[in-house]
């Protein structure tokens, strides 16, 4: 049985798409069993503490001079 010229490319294509199915499907699976022999990681909890911006606040940002004009980034993309 030989796969016609037209039709190779899709054969191909098929064939390492389940490859690539069949590895990501063993790897689920086992990824449980793989957390009972080692230690499950800890959740991460983003911090809840607001930031201190005041020690940031007397630093003043370097800003880059294009052509003799100071450039500043437009944080605000509807503004122009």
């Amino acid at each position: 049985m030989r796969i016609r010229e037209d039709n190779r490319n899709m054969v191909l294509l098929t064939t390492v798409t389940l490859c690539c199915a069949v590895v990501a499907g063993a790897l689920a699976m086992l990824e449980p069993a793989l957390a009972v022999f080692g230690e499950a990681p800890e959740e991460q909890v983003a911090d809840s503490r607001p930031i201190d911006s005041s020690t940031r606040g007397s630093i003043q940002a370097s800003v880059r001079v294009v052509g003799g004009a100071p450039f500043v980034p437009n944080v605000n993309p509807r503004q122009r």
